[in-house]
């Protein structure tokens, strides 16, 4: 198995090393390179070509949501995992709007860390239930942003709304499959139409979207 290969990015070389030894305990894993702010960040993907990037979101210089939205538009991207001391859920969402695919605690256990990593990799949901919940409480969207939300969701089809609710509750696509009686390799390919239709680039910017637009 081809190892997944993993960019570090924190302003914080303490930081940078512990994670650094924590994955570097991983067969399957492996840290291509380190970076201290955004655009660091930015070059080191050109450099590194990694699958997952873990990104701070407070840097000096560039940050981290604005190297993360950077990042993301770029063709063929890699997966963005923000890390956080969960005490500005405002950054997260920011973040995760930008196109994170999830976020992790910096006091996270190096196991679960492991699972983040190869769970973006493979682009699975992140996010809890629960946690997704918590998140959406501090989206405080508004007028403009639910008739904005509600006119982009309108060119999708009814299937296809049933899809982006599911994915906004953060259900598997194994949980969808059987929950809308599709295949797996139906869900999926609904999950790729919308992301398209809908210019966003993961499922974490559908759940936002559907939120906004008061689906959930």
């Amino acid at each position: 198995m081809t190892p997944i290969r993993v960019l570090i990015v924190d302003d914080d070389p303490l930081v940078r090393g512990a994670i650094t030894m924590m994955l570097d305990g991983a067969d399957d894993l492996v840290v291509v390179g380190e970076a201290a702010d955004g655009t660091q960040a930015l070059a080191a993907v050109d450099r590194h070509s990694p699958d997952v990037v873990l990104m701070d979101i407070r840097m000096p210089g560039m940050s981290g949501i604005a190297a993360t939205e950077r990042i993301r538009r770029r063709p063929r991207p890699p997966e963005v995992i923000v890390l956080t001391t969960f005490d500005t859920d405002d950054h997260i969402v920011r973040a995760l709007r930008a196109g994170a695919s999830g976020f992790l605690l910096k006091d996270t256990p190096p196991n679960k860390i492991a699972q983040a990593v190869h769970a973006a990799s493979a682009g699975e949901p992140i996010l809890s239930p629960t946690v997704t919940r918590r998140l959406m409480q501090q989206v405080a969207s508004g007028a403009a942003a639910y008739e904005r939300a509600r006119a982009t969701l309108a060119a999708l089809t009814p299937r296809e709304r049933d899809v982006v609710i599911a994915v906004a509750q953060g259900r598997s696509n194994a949980d969808i499959a059987t929950e809308l009686a599709m295949s797996l390799t139906t869900v999926k390919a609904h999950v790729s139409h919308i992301l398209t239709k809908l210019d966003l680039t993961n499922r974490t910017q559908v759940a936002l979207l559907a939120h906004d637009a008061g689906l959930i």
